[in-house]
């Protein structure tokens, strides 16, 4: 009785071995079987056995693998895991007609998918600069300014190593790919970026599309030509290309940009703030550097709107209102759930809920010159302008105290347009001018809900960035940072008033 030789199994041959030495003494042996030895040559026949089986079965398919040939195997074992296809998911298993299942012998996957956006660029961080180029259009310079940006599709993402991250897929959505890819030894014309930076596919929700066109054309837009503001103030505005071919350079054919001097860029952030909180009342304003300034620092442009009213020289509105006359309108809520006024109440054509606007906009950036010109409400500076015009002495009389700055459109009087914008950052808190919101019992919902929100500061950030020029002449986002935190804090302030004075927040789309 012999064991199977098969290399790599000296333990079995030396188990098997004893096995056939311990039968041998048990059969030549007179002694009596032992329930021991009984158990013994037991377990030794069935291990016996199973070696036997284990024997036959891999001689067999020795003898297949031999008659098929080496080629064969080979495509079998290939045949026993499917091909991954490129999106890394393998595909389910093949169904049988009978209902059962063919179950490979393969672990189904998904590879892991690469970042489909770059992650939050921290303000910490400056990676190099890297030039980029895009094709140059043929279209003329109007039509590209209303078109899509002139910014390169793929720009370098140090373009501003603090730009601020957009919430939900909005930064940026698709940084798009170079046209010019794959082309070798490509030399393509280098085409002026544009100072209003989207690298998004769209815009902030908050902004429209003729606001977007409309800054690219005060920001880009070639000047014609300039000329002063009638009003006598001095006011520059410059003339941009766009009007008809031939024509005298002049507003009216061709559009216009308002030139204010450099300490009145809080213009610009007024614009943003006041299309975030959804009262759409100001003009489009961005930052231009303009070879009219003799320093060369930026200052901010607004669009001139032929179509707003004639304004006096000396008050600048078109509705003359005092501070008495004024409150009296609040009470009688004119115009208010279309009611028309009766001709006692004395009201104006605006609508009630204006004032209601504009109250909570000049308290946010502490815009004085419009509802308290005389400066009534709070300490000025010496450098303020009622300081300057010897009008503080006239609050004892308040009520005689002239409005400023209240403009309408012609074919629009019910609705306000907040024009001189001029804000004011330096405020401290025990310094703030409640005379803004006295007579306002209802506010917009839409810019009270939005203040709550908890998303000013986001929101500020992502329109900001938009304006190359602001953002950079403020100090990029540490010094946008500074300005936001200042508003935040006028909210939290006017959040309170609101509660502790029982003021009713309304819906105001009317």
């Amino acid at each position: 009785m012999t064991c199977p030789d098969e290399p790599g199994r000296l333990i079995n041959w030396l188990l098997c071995s004893l096995c056939v030495v311990r039968a041998r003494k048990l059969w030549s042996s007179r002694r009596p079987r032992t329930r021991r030895n009984l158990l013994l040559g037991t377990a030794c026949a069935i291990y016996l056995g199973f070696l036997v089986s284990q024997v036959g079965r891999a001689s067999l398919q020795h003898g297949q693998v031999a008659e098929k040939g080496p080629h064969h195997s080979r495509d079998a074992a290939e045949a026993s895991f499917p091909e991954i296809p490129l999106d890394g998911t393998l595909a389910p298993p093949e169904s049988q007609g009978n209902g059962t299942t063919l179950q490979p012998n393969v672990v189904y996957i998904t590879l892991r998918s690469k970042r489909s956006k770059p992650a939050n660029i921290r303000g910490t961080v400056k990676p190099k600069r890297r030039k980029k180029y895009v094709v140059a259009s043929a279209v003329p310079a109007q039509e590209a300014l209303a078109g899509p940006s002139l910014q390169p599709q793929e720009p370098a993402r140090a373009a501003d190593a603090e730009m601020p991250g957009y919430a939900q897929g909005e930064y940026p959505a698709n940084l798009g790919e170079r046209p010019w890819r794959g082309v070798r030894g490509a030399q393509l014309p280098k085409v002026q970026e544009s100072n209003i930076r989207i690298y998004s596919e769209r815009a902030p929700s908050w902004l429209s599309k003729d606001d977007i066109r409309r800054m690219r054309l005060l920001a880009d837009g070639a000047v014609a030509g300039f000329q002063h503001d009638s009003s006598g103030r001095g006011v520059l505005l410059l003339v941009l290309e766009g009007g008809a071919s031939g024509a005298t350079p002049r507003c009216g054919p061709s559009p216009c940009g308002l030139l204010k001097q450099p300490l009145d860029m809080s213009e610009v952030f007024a614009f943003h703030l006041d299309r975030i909180l959804g009262l759409n009342r100001t003009l489009p304003s961005v930052s231009r550097k303009s070879e009219f300034i003799q320093d060369g620092r930026p200052c901010p442009i607004i669009l001139w709107d032929p179509s707003l009213s004639p304004a006096s020289n000396e008050t600048h509105s078109s509705v003359k209102l005092t501070w008495g006359a004024y409150q009296q309108l609040l009470k009688q809520k004119c115009w208010q759930n279309g009611r028309v006024p009766k001709a006692e109440w004395g009201c104006t054509e605006i609508h009630h809920h204006e004032w209601s606007k504009v109250a909570l906009f000049d308290f946010l950036l502490q815009i004085y010159n419009r509802l308290d010109p005389n400066c009534c409400g709070f300490r000025p500076h010496k450098e303020d302008a009622c300081v300057k015009n010897g009008l503080k002495p006239k609050c004892d009389d308040q009520n005689s105290a002239t409005l400023a700055h209240i403009v309408q459109r012609k074919q629009d009087p019910r609705h306000l347009v907040f024009t001189d914008n001029k804000g004011f950052f330096d405020r401290s808190e025990d310094n703030l001018n409640f005379k803004l919101l006295e007579g306002i019992k209802e506010f917009p919902e839409s810019a009270v809900s939005v203040l709550k929100s908890q998303h000013l500061r986001q929101k500020l950030l992502q329109s900001l960035f938009l304006d190359k020029i602001y953002w950079e002449s403020q100090g990029g986002r540490q010094g946008i940072e500074k300005l936001i935190d200042v508003i935040e804090r006028r909210a939290k302030i006017l959040i309170t008033y609101i509660s502790a004075h029982g003021a009713k927040v309304l819906p105001m789309n009317e």
